[in-house]
């Protein structure tokens, strides 16, 4: 799938007991369903911190999710879509934190 370079989604996850592999399971698990489910994600990434040792790299998050989209226009819609709302609802407690990083392209 062509990465849609319009908009981009950036999402960095704290689990509250990131060694808890069960937790790291249920996580991925409804993570999985919900980009499977959404109407407007592009494309998607799932990741992990690299292991890079360098000043400038923040690796203390547990997942990263990146997302594109059409337009601003359609992430606005997958805020709301119900695909993205369960997954909330069914992993909000296993989150201590998340932030957000939204891009759009310059000409």
């Amino acid at each position: 799938m062509e990465f849609a370079n319009n908009f981009v989604h950036s999402v960095y996850f704290w689990l509250n007991q990131p060694e808890n592999e069960e937790d790291r399971k249920a996580f991925e698990k409804s993570l999985q369903k919900f980009l499977k489910t959404s109407k407007y994600a592009k494309t998607n990434f799932i990741g992990v911190p690299a292991g890079t040792d360098r000043d400038v790299v923040d690796g203390s998050y547990t997942y990263s999710l990146i997302v594109t989209f059409s337009s601003k226009e359609e992430q606005d819609l997958y805020q709301k879509e119900e695909a993205h709302l369960l997954f909330i609802k069914e992993s909000s407690s296993l989150w201590k934190k998340v932030q957000v990083y939204d891009s759009v392209t310059i000409d």
